[in-house]
């Protein structure tokens, strides 16, 4: 909200709620955390774990080409699968105040079944699927982003490493998650997403033309048929 300022000749408004930015290291509550950066949307990134403010430094031209095919490739399946929903740099209501935002997730609807929900313009709980575009190993995506999405629930998370030239599927067991090794060919293969197929080779290389390939023998597999029916009968209960 502003206000006029009557000892400024020229009708100019004060700001009288107006918060100062975010800033890495602040400690908030998510209330205060989407207060703050609704007030300021010139933030294009901000994410809360565990009551800390993270903000990430400019993000390079690798990071931006790499996270462009992975959405490519979550969003081609989306496109396929009706009954999911696939988004981009999404901020996202864990539970308590956890509030990231992944670079791209991948989910099944609400009225589909899916595990997370909508809270007003925001996804509420937890996505089915996350990719996570990475430095290295010793980014925060790989420690307490990954403790996060364990300990909320996200079914497989896979985080992409462009320092190690490495792709971690991570899938949630009884004991947390698992380190999921490819099939043959170096083919990684969702449980959650039937057909979700990836060739990591070809991300980690960045050949958008074999990862779309092979994702469409997976879009074709009768897995992926199965899943689309019985994704559309729990929509009609």
């Amino acid at each position: 909200m502003r206000k006029h300022d009557p000892a400024n000749g020229n009708g100019a408004t004060t700001s009288v709620t107006d918060a100062p930015p975010l800033q890495p290291g602040d400690h908030l509550t998510r209330a205060e955390f989407l207060r703050i950066w609704e007030q300021h949307p010139e933030i294009k990134f901000a994410e809360l774990i565990g009551g800390i403010v993270y903000m990430p430094s400019p993000l390079t031209r690798l990071h931006g080409v790499t996270d462009h095919l992975a959405a490519t490739w979550i969003g081609v399946y989306n496109a396929y699968t009706p009954g999911t929903e696939a988004g981009s740099n999404a901020t996202t209501m864990l539970a308590g105040d956890e509030t990231p935002q992944p670079d791209d997730y991948l989910r099944i609807l609400p009225e589909c079944g899916g595990q997370s929900r909508n809270i007003g313009k925001y996804v509420g709980g937890s996505p089915e699927f996350i990719a996570e575009i990475s430095v290295s190993s010793a980014s925060y995506d790989l420690n307490q982003k990954l403790e996060l999405y364990e300990r909320s629930g996200v079914l497989e998370y896979v985080a992409i490493l462009m320092r190690e030239q490495e792709i971690r599927w991570h899938r949630l067991g009884a004991k947390g998650y698992k380190l999921v090794a490819p099939t043959e060919g170096n083919i990684w293969k969702s449980r959650v997403f039937p057909g979700l197929w990836l060739d990591g080779i070809a991300m980690l290389d960045r050949d958008a033309a074999k990862v779309l390939a092979v994702l469409q023998q997976g879009l074709q597999s009768p897995e992926h048929a199965a899943f689309v029916k019985k994704l559309a009968k729990r929509k009609k209960k």
